[in-house]
């Protein structure tokens, strides 16, 4: 006998769905390790805290960039950790995994994200495509003969896909998301006041006073890090537009992939999108105005999906109570 469970393997953030039990695991995609004997030190929300605080005999990683394995091994061992965080340990039945994967990924990232859960101690492995996890987690009725157009707006990466009968028509990736987003701020801040902050910081900046669209009334936030000129702690006030105007390249070019797939749809499915709207998803959804910023480039109603962050995981939960009805989705299965 065999326990599934889903995983949203992500740039940011990794998920764990247990079928009957929901989301049991919701935390960084960050490793702390020790450089004197090689040994991780902390998974998840304790090694993000590490961020840009360790000393030199600890080395905080993100093992995956831009959506896929930069670093296999560790990768491995966080979601081993993960794995075995969604069970007890007295629990030893063997377990199948279905991991989510960008829709550009290529057969040799593939072939990582495989093997690192089955070296993780699984019995088998089930990628499926995000765009299409995120909109069966979003409600979206795949298999209808409507189409659907789902954004999923990760931490590093944009995926964009028409969905209709249960597949994907036309799709597109970027490496461009949420972390894309923290370095426009971290640019701009260097560039128009001089001041070096970190990567906290910058995400800190983005949740609570980011915005997609200039807004006519303002919030300002106090941010604190170091001065580029006399080297020495300074804080500043930043302004919601002055962020709207450090992330205007990557908006550009989020927008650019949705009027791509827009622009190759077949015209029947057109229709049904002008109809339905385009659904966004992910944790960069949360953007302030976001919607708003999709509707005006493309000139298609948008609406944000409930609880965006988490549409790839419920989508991975609903796939493995379904597999009979989602199969055809299922990219590899070992």
């Amino acid at each position: 006998m065999s326990r599934r469970i889903g995983i949203d393997l992500g740039t940011t953030n990794t998920l764990v769905f247990v079928p009957g039990n929901g989301i049991k695991i919701n935390e960084p995609s960050v490793v702390a390790i020790s450089l004197f004997d090689n040994r991780i030190l902390a998974v998840g929300s304790l090694a993000k805290e590490m961020v840009g605080r360790a000393p030199d005999t600890i080395l905080v990683v993100k093992p995956l960039k831009e959506g896929v394995i930069a670093d296999y091994k560790v990768t491995q061992a966080m979601i081993k950790y993960f794995i075995n965080k969604s069970f007890n340990k007295f629990d030893f039945f063997k377990k199948e995994v279905l991991i989510s994967v960008p829709v550009a990924i290529n057969s040799t990232e593939r072939r990582a994200v495989i093997e690192a859960g089955m070296n993780a101690g699984v019995k088998a492995v089930y990628l499926v495509k995000e765009p299409v996890l995120a909109a069966i987690g979003a409600g979206i009725p795949i298999n209808s003969s409507y189409g659907h157009m789902v954004v999923n707006v990760g931490g590093g990466t944009t995926e964009v896909a028409i969905i209709s009968l249960g597949g994907m028509v036309k799709s597109a990736g970027i490496r461009v998301g949420g972390n894309k987003i923290d370095q426009g701020i971290i640019d701009y801040v260097k560039k128009k006041h001089n001041l070096a902050i970190g990567e906290r910081t910058a995400e800190l900046i983005k949740i609570n006073i980011g915005t997609a669209v200039r807004i006519s009334n303002e919030e300002t936030i106090s941010i604190r890090g170091r001065d580029l000129v006399t080297g020495l702690p300074k804080t500043i006030d930043l302004t919601s537009n002055e962020i709207n105007e450090a992330i205007q390249e990557q908006l550009k070019e989020i927008s650019q992939v949705i009027k791509k797939v827009l622009q190759e749809t077949p015209p029947e499915l057109c229709a049904d999108i002008i109809e339905r709207g385009i659904m966004l998803t992910g944790g960069s959804a949360l953007l302030k105005n976001m919607d708003v910023f999709v509707t005006r480039v493309t000139g298609v109603p948008s609406h944000i999906a409930e609880e965006p962050l988490l549409c790839v995981a419920k989508g991975t939960g609903m796939v493995l109570e379904n597999l009979d009805i989602y199969k055809r989705n299922i990219i590899t299965k070992r």
